[in-house]
C-alpha cells in the first residue's frame, strides 16, 4: 500500500459514518504514532526553573517597559517647556557710577554722600507685544500633547510586540510537546528495529534507517528547547521579569477563530482621527502652527520701559531718570524676521505633510490587521478542521500496515514526515492567527 492510497482511505475514512468505522480493524502491538493532545502539555520544568506568565501579564507589564519609560521621560521634559515658556522677561535692576571728574577730582567726605559721583539705582522691564508669551505656551502645550500621544502609540507597540513574543514562546513550547512525542516514537520504532534484526526478521539497512530517524527527531528536539529558551529571553527584555529561571507561557490563545475566519463584506475600520499616532500628528501641526504665529508676532518689537533714582551730591540728591527702547526693525535694519518666519512655514508645511502621511500608514495599517487576521484565522481552521485530522488518519494506518506487513518502513517513515511537518504547520497557523487576533484587538480605540 502507497503513501497516495493511504490519503485516499484516510480522506473516505473520515466521511464514514461512525458505525462504519468501528469495523475497522484494531492496530497490531507495535510503535505508536506521535500524538498531539488537545490540550497541549506545557514543558516540566522544577518549581525553581519556572516562572509561569499569563498574557493579561506580560501585556501589563509591557506597560511599563523601558521603551515606555523613555517616552514618558519625553513627556515630562516637554511638560518642562510648557513651564519654561509660560512666563516674560524678567525685570532688570542696574546700578551706576557716571560723572567721575577724573580732571579736577571728585573731593573729599563720604563716597556715598560727599564725594561728587553721580550714583543711580535702576529698574528696566520689557514688554513683550503681539501676544509672544501665550503663542509661545500654546507651542509647547500642543508638543507636550503629542509627546503624551506618543506614550499611547509606544503602550500599543509595546503590547503588540509583547503578544508576539509571548504567542512565540507559547508556541515553542508546543513545539517541544510535540516533537519530544516524534521523537519517542522513532526511538520506540529504532528499538523494535533492532530487536528484528537480532531475530533476523529485518535488514540492518532497514534498523539503520529507523536509528538515523531517532538521532534526527532527537536533534530536533534539542532545536526546540534552544528555540525556546530564545523565546523566554525576548519576552523577558520586553517585560522587565527576570525570575529565578526561564518564563513559562500560560496556554492562551485566543478564541473566535471561526467568527475571525468568516467573510465581512462590510468591513468596518475605527476612525482615524482616534488613534494615538494620528493624534500625535495633529497636535504636532498645532504646534507647529503656533510657532508660526510666534515668529510672525516678533515683528512687533517689544518695548523695554525703565526708570532709576540718581543721587549728584553738589547737585541734587534726588533726581529721577526715565527710560523707554524699542528696536527698529525693518525701519533701520532692513530686516524683519523673514528668516524666521520662512523656517515656521516650512515647519508648519512638513507637519501637515507628516499628519497626512501618518493618516495614510494608519487607513493601510487598519486595513493590513483585519485581513491579517481572517487570512490567519482561516489558514488555522483549515489545518484544525481538516489537514490535522488527514494527517493522524494517515499515520494511524500507515502504523497499521506497517505493523500488518502492508507497508514498507520508508513508506512509514515517510508518513511520518508527513504528519511531523503538518503538526508544526498547524502550530504556525495558529500562532499567526493569534498575533493577528492580538494586534488587531490592540489597536482598537
Amino acid at each position: 500500500m502507497s503513501i497516495r492510497q493511504l490519503f485516499l482511505a484516510a480522506s473516505l475514512g473520515l466521511a464514514l459514518p461512525a458505525g462504519a468505522q468501528s469495523n475497522a480493524p484494531a492496530a497490531a502491538p507495535g510503535p505508536q504514532p506521535a500524538q498531539t493532545p488537545a490540550s497541549p502539555k506545557q514543558p516540566t520544568l522544577s518549581p525553581a526553573d519556572a516562572s509561569p506568565i499569563s498574557l493579561a501579564q506580560a501585556l501589563q507589564a509591557a506597560r511599563n517597559n523601558l521603551d515606555v519609560s523613555l517616552a514618558r521621560r519625553a513627556l515630562a521634559a516637554a511638560q518642562g517647556d510648557v513651564a519654561a515658556a509660560d512666563h516674560g522677561p524678567a525685570p532688570l535692576l542696574s546700578t551706576k557710577a557716571s560723572s567721575i571728574d577724573l580732571q579736577n577730582g571728585i573731593g573729599g567726605g563720604n563716597v556715598f554722600s560727599q564725594k561728587r559721583i553721580d550714583k543711580a539705582i535702576g529698574l528696566d522691564w520689557a514688554w513683550e507685544r503681539g501676544n509672544k508669551r501665550e503663542l509661545r505656551t500654546l507651542a509647547a502645550q500642543r508638543n507636550a500633547a503629542a509627546f503624551k500621544a506618543d506614550i499611547e502609540d509606544m503602550l500599543v507597540l509595546q503590547q503588540q510586540a509583547t503578544a508576539f513574543a509571548y504567542f512565540d514562546l507559547l508556541a515553542a513550547q508546543e513545539r517541544i510537546t510535540q516533537i519530544a512525542e516524534l521523537a519517542n516514537s522513532a526511538s520506540q520504532l529504532a528499538s523494535t528495529a533492532a530487536r528484528r534484526v537480532q531475530a533476523g526478521d529485518l535488514a540492518q539497512q532497514d534498523a539503520a534507517r529507523t536509528e538515523i530517524e531517532a538521532q534526527r527527531a532527537s536533534t530536533d528536539l534539542l532545536s526546540a528547547k534552544l528555540d525556546r529558551q530564545r523565546a523566554a529571553l525576548a519576552l523577558a527584555q520586553l517585560t522587565g521579569f527576570t525570575g529565578p529561571g526561564s518564563l513559562v507561557a500560560q496556554p492562551d490563545w485566543p478564541a473566535g477563530l471561526a467568527s475571525d475566519a468568516k467573510p465581512d463584506g462590510n468591513w468596518t475600520y475605527p476612525a482615524l482621527e482616534a488613534r494615538a499616532d494620528v493624534r500625535a500628528a495633529q497636535q504636532r501641526v498645532e504646534a507647529a502652527r503656533a510657532a508660526l504665529d510666534v515668529a510672525s508676532a516678533q515683528k512687533k518689537a517689544d518695548i523695554t520701559l525703565g526708570t532709576s533714582f540718581d543721587h549728584f551730591p553738589g547737585t541734587s540728591n534726588r533726581l529721577l531718570e526715565l527710560r523707554l527702547q524699542m528696536p527698529l526693525y525693518g525701519i533701520l535694519g532692513g530686516y524683519n524676521f523673514q528668516g524666521e518666519v520662512a523656517r515656521a512655514q516650512a515647519q508648519l508645511d512638513q507637519a501637515q505633510d507628516l499628519l497626512e502621511k501618518t493618516r495614510r500608514a494608519a487607513s493601510a495599517d487598519f486595513q493590513r490587521l483585519q485581513q491579517d487576521k481572517q487570512g490567519a484565522a482561516a489558514r488555522a481552521l483549515s489545518y484544525e478542521a481538516t489537514i490535522l485530522p488527514r494527517a493522524r488518519k494517515v499515520a494511524e494506518m500507515a502504523e497499521l500496515a506497517y505493523n500488518k506487513g502492508a507497508l514498507s518502513l520508508t513508506e512509514l517513515i515517510d508518513a511520518r514526515r508527513t504528519l511531523r511537518s503538518i503538526l508544526i504547520e498547524d502550530l504556525a497557523a495558529r500562532t499567526d492567527h493569534a498575533k493577528a487576533a492580538q494586534a488587531w484587538l490592540l489597536r482598537q480605540p
